[in-house]
């Protein structure tokens, strides 16, 4: 049989490239970058397509029965509040899953300050898929530049006293790693990610060794060897008791300024100092002038508020 003739240019299919992201030049989403982004491709998508099914967005009626499917739109998206953006991954990824083509610009990284009008991100692609991913989208950056804004508010309230703000386990079930995430991009620091990271004695664990701190520490150091032990003390009698049981970290848990001095001294560096529980903007920057090392924050993950964003079409 005689070889075919090869066809022209011209002739030959077009093969369907998707269209690439348009990222900053150092992009928050390379692993290599100081947030380190905690998910991988295959996590992300499936994160980002339980929200998208979740909100009905692979059968949005709305938009069927009123946008023609070879409608092709823009759009910015646009900060409406000051603060600091995080979750561009997720947004990406929420446009990227339903028009693979979608042609994506990033005016803003993760971790970067915006203020009103800024524009975040510009998309360029299929109109359904556009409007069908927008809350998708706007959830997950909403929700954690919240999450990043309040913690660099916290960071900014403490500059110069040497004092790190850190998060806790108080997050939404499932998004630890995001919101851990959302709170580096704002600056601050990630105490343990879960009950397997560390050794945290509280008030409810001594209960059950009849308040013996030096058995807690000793019990913990045999069953985790090389583990960091930190024990809740709510009075300076505790904050020695563990001194002499040589905890690596102590918590000052609800103590008032005072006795927080108090205990900077008796400690002298011995151990890692942590203040914790009834911490807010307003009392923030006195506890760290005490001199403690750490201040943790619950509200960072439990009570921020979202930032405001929106995406316009043209």
């Amino acid at each position: 049989m005689e070889n075919p003739t090869p066809m022209s240019k011209s002739q030959q299919p077009r093969r369907s490239v998707p269209r690439t992201v348009t990222p900053l030049s150092v992009p928050a989403i390379d692993s290599t970058s100081s947030l380190k982004f905690p998910l991988k491709q295959q996590a992300l998508d499936a994160i980002v397509r339980d929200a998208l099914d979740e909100d009905g967005a692979f059968n949005d009626l709305t938009t069927i029965a009123t946008v023609v499917s070879e409608r092709r739109a823009r759009a910015t998206l646009v900060a409406r509040d000051t603060g600091v953006v995080c979750g561009i991954p997720l947004a990406v990824n929420a446009f990227r899953l339903l028009d693979p083509k979608v042609a994506i610009r990033i005016d803003v990284e993760d971790g970067m300050r915006v203020s009103p009008g800024s524009s975040v991100l510009f998309v360029n692609g299929n109109a359904r898929a556009l409007l069908s991913a927008e809350r998708v989208a706007l959830n997950f950056l909403q929700r954690l530049s919240g999450i990043a804004s309040l913690t660099a508010q916290f960071v900014t309230a403490v500059e110069g006293t040497g004092a790190k703000i850190l998060d806790t386990r108080k997050t939404t079930p499932g998004w630890r790693p995001l919101e851990k995430y959302a709170v580096r991009a704002g600056g601050g620091h990630n105490h343990r990610l879960d009950l397997s990271s560390a050794v945290l004695i509280k008030d409810n664990h001594l209960s059950a060794v009849d308040g013996d701190i030096s058995m807690a520490v000793n019990r913990a150091r045999e069953l985790a060897p090389g583990v960091k032990v930190e024990v809740e003390c709510d009075n300076l009698e505790q904050v020695e008791q563990a001194l002499a049981a040589a905890a690596d970290i102590i918590m000052l848990d609800n103590m008032g300024i005072d006795d927080m001095r108090r205990a900077v001294r008796v400690v002298d560096h011995r151990a890692l100092l942590e203040a914790s529980g009834s911490v807010s903007l307003t009392t923030v920057r006195a506890i760290a002038e005490t001199g403690v090392d750490w201040i943790s924050v619950g509200a960072l993950t439990h009570s921020a508020p979202s930032m405001d964003l929106g995406l316009d079409f043209d």
